[in-house]
């Protein structure tokens, strides 16, 4: 291959580690200095800096380099433009070290079953993960955010404003409440006191 060899590696949460990527990377050619990165964003966020540092980057006869698929995006409609704007540029996409060939109707096909089964993962993750927040939640173990005042303070706060004796400000002054989250914690007052 001629031109230079640019590198992009994904990883979807900060806690993750991209040194098996840029181990792959660097074994498919691409030196150190020409690996982008984005580390805390999903595939399915087309606007990543590291990303769009690597689209720019490329120029023609240059090749983007990943070492799955599924790094450069979760989405068949992201993956599918993301390869026409590397074509248009005349840069050639390498997938794990095999050449995406736009001209190619196998290679055509290939990445569309490839972009199509990176979206599918994608989608399985996202339903696992409302699955088991639901049965989390029905076993209490995912109680959401807890209130800041306790069933009693909240009480207090509701008299204190309806006596009318405090003004909004004076209020979140003595409840440490902004006053949206004043107003909020209100509200919930009311709806316990009908219960």
């Amino acid at each position: 291959m001629d031109g230079i060899l640019i590198g992009y590696a994904r990883c979807s949460t900060a806690g993750q580690d991209l040194r098996a990527q840029r181990t792959a990377l660097k074994r498919l050619g691409v030196p150190d200095d020409r690996i982008y990165t984005d580390k805390g964003y999903t595939g399915r966020n087309r606007h990543r800096p590291g990303l769009r540092e690597a689209l720019a980057a490329c120029r023609e006869g240059d090749t983007l380099v990943v070492s799955k698929l599924d790094r450069l995006g979760r989405s068949a409609v992201d993956l599918r433009a993301i390869a026409d704007e590397l074509e248009a540029k005349g840069t050639r996409l390498s997938i794990g070290g095999s050449v995406h060939d736009p001209t190619d109707p196998t290679g055509k096909l290939f990445f569309g079953m490839l972009s199509l089964m990176a979206e599918f993962e994608s989608d399985l993750i996202r339903a696992r993960t409302r699955e088991g927040m639901a049965e989390a939640k029905k076993a209490g173990r995912l109680k959401g955010k807890q209130p800041k005042l306790s069933a009693l303070q909240r009480k207090r706060l509701l008299a204190d404003y309806e006596s009318g004796e405090y003004t909004a400000g004076q209020l979140c002054e003595i409840s440490g409440l902004s006053r949206s989250a004043m107003y909020a914690t209100l509200r919930r007052a009311r709806d316990e006191s009908t219960l």
